[in-house]
């Protein structure tokens, strides 16, 4: 039975641990069908819309390939596009999208905005994004960790999330850690830990979930170090200051690898990174607060891991068309 039918798919943990563990064989199979040229088109005829408030890169075109590989055709909002919130309640512009397309995918700011969407929309609708979780991301991580570690069982790897444990990739890998059991160590400053009443839901896991401000006991004999952008564009300048000053020590380099006694240790980053002064935010950044070598990860560190690291981008494709085809078919043979 195909459990994503007709459902929306806005946190990891509305679904149990056997429902994910579906849609990741079935991303392995799809990613292998592509590959060896063998895809069918399931989605001919289907219409989506692509709503996205905040810009993108790796979400808009994961799910703008995985539609157009399946014969779906899509609408890209940006921002500015629509009357989203502003002239238009999102529960109106809900009802309007949900009687002329198949499925929504959203990225945006507030949590509570998505959920209106799926509420009134009455059609599947697809987390690309909130401030509160980032689900698709954390689904291709899962099937990159089943790549790399083929003899290991999810729940016996450890990962270590380095930098502000309090954004949406940390709130989506505690979710993932309470459905597959793995160690998660969230390392930050004090005042970047979880949402208190967020964690507290997750009361009976906290055996396998780790909070500190040590990096050294954060991750120790751990499998992965997970890290992520520290700030984002368009925050006020008090407020980068305040968190490059707090997490300016929790830099993913090579002297934190070491202290992890394993050399076997994998990186993680979900991208983009700020790992050098290639870009014009990157390069304002590290001048303007004396950055070496890289912001929230070295230039070295990310060269020596970037395999894996675009093996995450690039799963994105697989697991975002494996989410809209058991969404929108009910039945499928491959």
């Amino acid at each position: 039975m195909n459990p994503f039918y007709l459902r929306n798919f806005l946190k990891l943990n509305d679904f149990k641990k056997k429902d994910i563990l579906f849609l990741l064989k079935f991303s392995k199979t799809i990613k292998l069908k592509k590959l060896i040229k063998k895809e069918k088109k399931y989605l001919k005829n289907k219409n989506i819309a692509l709503i996205f408030e905040k810009e993108s890169t790796r979400t808009r075109c994961s799910f703008e390939i995985a539609s157009f590989d399946q014969g779906a055709k899509t609408t890209y909002l940006g921002p500015g596009d629509t009357h989203l919130g502003y002239k238009e309640s999102i529960e109106d512009t809900a009802e309007t999208l949900g009687k002329i397309y198949d499925g929504i995918l959203y990225r945006g700011h507030q949590h509570k905005n998505i959920k209106k969407l799926a509420k009134y929309s009455k059609i599947p609708v697809w987390n690309g994004l909130t401030n509160k979780f980032h689900p698709t991301q954390i689904l291709s991580d899962l099937l990159t960790i089943k790549e790399i570690f083929p003899k290991k069982k999810i729940n016996k790897i450890k990962i270590s999330y380095i930098g502000d444990s309090s954004n949406n990739i940390s709130n989506s890998l505690v979710e993932a850690s309470n459905l597959f059991k793995f160690k998660l160590s969230l390392i930050s400053p004090k005042e970047y830990f979880p949402n208190k009443k967020f964690l507290n839901k997750y009361i009976n896991i906290k055996n396998n979930i780790f909070l500190t401000d040590d990096i050294e006991k954060g991750i120790y004999k751990t499998d992965i170090i997970y890290t992520d952008v520290w700030i984002s564009m368009g925050e006020k300048l008090k407020k980068q200051k305040e968190k490059i000053n707090k997490l300016k020590n929790y830099q993913v380099n090579k002297k934190i690898l070491k202290l992890s006694n394993n050399p076997f240790i994998k990186v993680f980053h979900c991208l983009p990174a700020l790992h050098n002064t290639k870009t014009v935010f990157g390069k304002k950044i590290m001048k303007q607060f004396n950055l070496k070598n890289g912001v929230e990860i070295t230039e070295d560190v990310f060269n020596a891991n970037k395999k894996i690291i675009f093996q995450q981008s690039s799963n994105r494709v697989h697991v975002v068309k494996s989410l809209i085809m058991n969404s929108l078919i009910k039945n499928i043979s491959l």
